[in-house]
Order: C-alpha cells, then sequence, then structure tokens
C-alpha cells in the first residue's frame, strides 16, 4: 500500500462516531464565540433568557450587550425593549439582576441598563417582540344556553333576561375550556 502525502492526511474531515447529535451540541462553540464578542461570558444567559427572567420579562426585552466598565465592579447589562414596556421594565431592575447574577453564580452584573435601541445604532434596533397569542372563543353549547336561560328565568323583563342568559352561556362555556 502506497503512502498518502502529509497533505492529504488532513485534509479528511472528523467524523463523529455517536450517531444522531443535538442541534444544540453542533452549534455550541458558534453560540459561545458570538456571545463572549458581545460580552457574554455565560452564553446561556442568552440561549436560556426566558427561564432566567421570566416569560413576562423575556417578552418585552431581550439582552443585548454586557460592558465591563474601567476600574469599576460589576458589569452593566443593557436590555433591548420598546417604548411602552420600558417603566414596567424599569420597575423590574433589580430583580432582573437578581436572578441574571444566579446564573453567572456571583455578583458579576452590578447595574441594568435598559434601551429602547440597539446601543450600536437604530438600525439593530427594531425589533418585534412575541406577543401572547389570542385566545380564541369557542360558542357555547346549546346546554350551556338552557342551563343559563332556567337561571335567569325569574327576570321578568324580556330583554334583561336574554341578555342574562346569554352572558351566563358564554361565562359557563369559558369555565368548560
Amino acid at each position: 500500500m502506497k503512502p498518502r502525502p502529509q497533505s492529504e492526511k488532513n485534509t479528511a474531515p472528523a467524523r463523529r462516531k455517536r450517531g444522531f447529535e443535538r442541534t444544540s451540541s453542533l452549534l455550541q462553540k458558534q453560540i459561545r464565540k458570538s456571545a463572549e464578542s458581545r460580552g457574554f461570558a455565560v452564553s446561556r444567559l442568552i440561549t436560556h433568557w426566558v427561564e432566567v427572567v421570566g416569560e413576562d420579562i423575556a417578552k418585552i426585552a431581550r439582552p443585548v450587550d454586557v460592558k465591563y466598565g474601567r476600574g469599576s465592579f460589576g458589569a452593566t447589562l443593557t436590555l433591548l425593549t420598546t417604548g411602552a414596556q420600558a417603566p414596567m421594565l424599569e420597575m423590574q431592575k433589580e430583580q432582573i439582576r437578581t436572578r441574571v447574577n444566579q446564573v453567572y453564580g456571583h455578583a458579576a452584573i452590578s447595574r441594568v441598563r435598559i434601551t429602547q435601541t440597539s446601543p450600536h445604532g437604530f438600525a439593530d434596533g427594531k425589533v418585534t417582540f412575541q406577543h401572547a397569542p389570542k385566545k380564541t372563543r369557542v360558542a357555547p353549547k346549546p346546554e350551556q344556553f338552557d342551563q343559563a336561560a332556567k337561571a335567569s328565568a325569574s327576570i321578568q323583563n324580556d330583554d334583561l333576561r336574554t341578555a342574562l342568559a346569554n352572558l351566563g352561556a358564554k361565562i359557563l362555556s369559558r369555565k368548560n375550556n
């Protein structure tokens, strides 16, 4: 068998021997590199943002940047949000700082800054945050109308009785869903 030249040996891609792998494990190096370039020493802060701060805060804000000041202790976490949500987020700064520091394992973040645009310019700040999905309304079933009509049967005024029966049927349909 003829030996291969040195340059041919290193050209073959490395093979994995485990079969299928999770996408997160394949992308972990790229995510870490990107996160570290933006100041995030712990990439879990970005990838698990919903679990870190909670679903209600994650819907209205996302982490943009972590900056370490000269000679100061702790870093500043910059959060991106929309204008209408900034006052609500402002009141929750301390809670956010505490939760983020739990991810780091120590008091890495000393200050939380809220911005309505990206620190790099207005073009990056155009962000759409996920809104809560609209609830679909379910029409009341005939037996719910019957039950509501029985409850409002003692009302003398026909219009009021009909309105209360309709309202009662809608309330009963919500309770069952």
